[in-house]
């Protein structure tokens, strides 16, 4: 590639970048990434992400990074990493789960609790007719 693969973080945490592709249709440069860190439990994902930003000359808006698993025995984790050209094209073709873990957009609030959905749900299952409504609003 034309960015360069490798960058070492100031206590000993080197980020190699492999499998690197430039998405053109996404608009975006994605990689899988290794990272090695001896001595360290991980690294955390913004601190990768400002590195990533740094070593493909973008803001840190624009990097996404997501399934970091650590390799058995410690001191290295692989994960992956989408580079985006833009904010637009981020939020165009990101998922909105990843959008929402990186605050560029906002969690849409929820009404009732899952568990309290259920309940209502299977309580409307053993009556017919109009009195199912008369269970959705609080018997």
């Amino acid at each position: 590639p034309l960015f360069p693969p490798i960058a070492i973080m100031a206590d000993a945490v080197t980020i190699r970048t492999r499998k690197f592709l430039t998405n053109r249709l996404l608009q975006r440069k994605q990689m899988v990434v290794d990272v090695i860190h001896p001595g360290k439990a991980n690294v955390s994902k913004a601190d990768l992400r400002e590195k990533l930003s740094k070593m493909y000359k973008s803001s840190t808006d624009n990097v996404f990074c997501f399934g970091f698993r650590t390799c058995f025995g410690g001191g290295r984790s692989t994960g992956f990493a989408l580079v985006y050209d833009s904010v637009d094209a981020a939020k165009k073709f990101e998922p909105k789960g990843r959008l929402i873990r990186q605050g560029l957009q906002e969690a849409p609030e929820r009404k009732t609790g899952r568990k309290q959905q259920k309940e209502r749900k299977n309580r409307q299952k053993k009556v017919r007719g109009v009195k199912k409504a008369k269970i959705g609003k609080g018997k």
